[in-house]
Formats: C-alpha cells, sequence, structure tokens
C-alpha cells in the first residue's frame, strides 16, 4: 500500500514522501496515529493544500521537544528493584518503569518515547535513549539498585555485586582465622598442661 508520510518517521521516510508499506502497518499503525494518508489523488492534494500547517506544527513539536531535551539530557533516575545476591532482578526494568521514574523526576515522558531493545534484568548502570519527536533524540542514565545507598555508591563506580562477595569473603576469612587462634590457643594450654 502506498502513504503520504505526515512526518517523519524514523527507516520510511520524511514528510511528504510517498512510500509503500505493508496493509497491516499502515492500517495498525499510521492511519490510527494519523502519521500518514492513504496515497489517492485527493488525499496528495489535500497534503499538498495542507503542507505548510504541517510542517509549521513539526517544527513547533520540534522545538519543543528541543526544549524538553536540553532538560532531560544526561540526567540520572534511580529505579528501585529487589535483586539476588549476584545482582540479578527478581523481575524486569521495562519502559514503562523508565517513563515512570522520568515523570516522577518532573519531566512527563511517555512509554512509547522510551527505547529499550530488551526489558533489564541486572541492577546497574544503563544509558537509556529517549525519542521525544522523530527528529529529537537524547540520552539519560537509569540506576537499577536494590536501595539508595546502594544506587548512590553504583553512581560512584563501585561494582556492588563485587563489593558485597569481598565483605562476605573477609568476613569468612575473619571467622576462619580467630577459630585457628583460638584452636592454636587450646592446643598450646595442652602443651603446657602435660
Amino acid at each position: 500500500m502506498d502513504v503520504i508520510l505526515l512526518e517523519r518517521i524514523a527507516k520510511l521516510g520524511q514528510m511528504g514522501d510517498v512510500v509503500k508499506v505493508k496493509n497491516g502497518f499502515a492500517r495498525n499503525f499510521l492511519f490510527p496515529r494519523k502519521k500518514a494518508l492513504r496515497a489517492t489523488k485527493a488525499n496528495k492534494e489535500r497534503f499538498e493544500t495542507e503542507r505548510a500547517q504541517l510542517e509549521a506544527r513539526n517544527l513547533e513539536l520540534r522545538t519543543e521537544a528541543s526544549g524538553v531535551g536540553e532538560k532531560l539530557a544526561g540526567t540520572s533516575y534511580i529505579v528501585v528493584r529487589q535483586a539476588g545476591e549476584t545482582g540479578q532482578l527478581y523481575g524486569s526494568v521495562s519502559t514503562r518503569d523508565i517513563a515512570e521514574a522520568i515523570t516522577k523526576g518532573g519531566i512527563s515522558v511517555a512509554r512509547e518515547q522510551v527505547r529499550l531493545d530488551r526489558p533489564i534484568k541486572t541492577i546497574g548502570l544503563y544509558p537509556i535513549s529517549i525519542q521525544l519527536h522523530p527528529e529529537v533524540s537524547v540520552s539519560v542514565t537509569i540506576n537499577i539498585a536494590r536501595n539508595e545507598e546502594e544506587a548512590e555508591r553504583q553512581a560512584r563506580g563501585e561494582d556492588v555485586t563485587q563489593s558485597r562477595f569481598e565483605e562476605e569473603a573477609a568476613a569468612e576469612a575473619e571467622m576462619f582465622e580467630e577459630a585457628a587462634a583460638a584452636a592454636r590457643e587450646a592446643a598450646e594450654e595442652r602443651v603446657g598442661d602435660e
């Protein structure tokens, strides 16, 4: 099916381009979201008469998105989740969770604007792309941790899973040392008694 794009769409084309797309993509995505029109003679004439208005609206939306993008770019947000000792989450962090964290931070973002290849399943710092407009994309950092204190440590660059294992190993080594010292003292007392 041939359609006329009413806005820039990544990997498809610019505003005003006539492109061939699959019927389902046009009916289920482009038409309901008013991103395209069927490429009929009447719609082509209609598009040409409305082109100036559409370009003005697109410029206005892009300017607004650029302003929001300047505030959002480079910011960091914390998402607290339960996780195991190795840092594996007991669930995952999805686009909805990221959008909620950013919205709580003061800038409204829809989950459709969050670009995430796959859900996040381990704690750590993740750079996430936010698509505010087809022509405006910014990057934010999502800090996924078990609690606020751990998030602060992660932000400073500590590997919280590694340090937790090191702390446990040090505690076990200390207990072993204490047990060995007590056993030596007991052996010396037995030797002294004989």
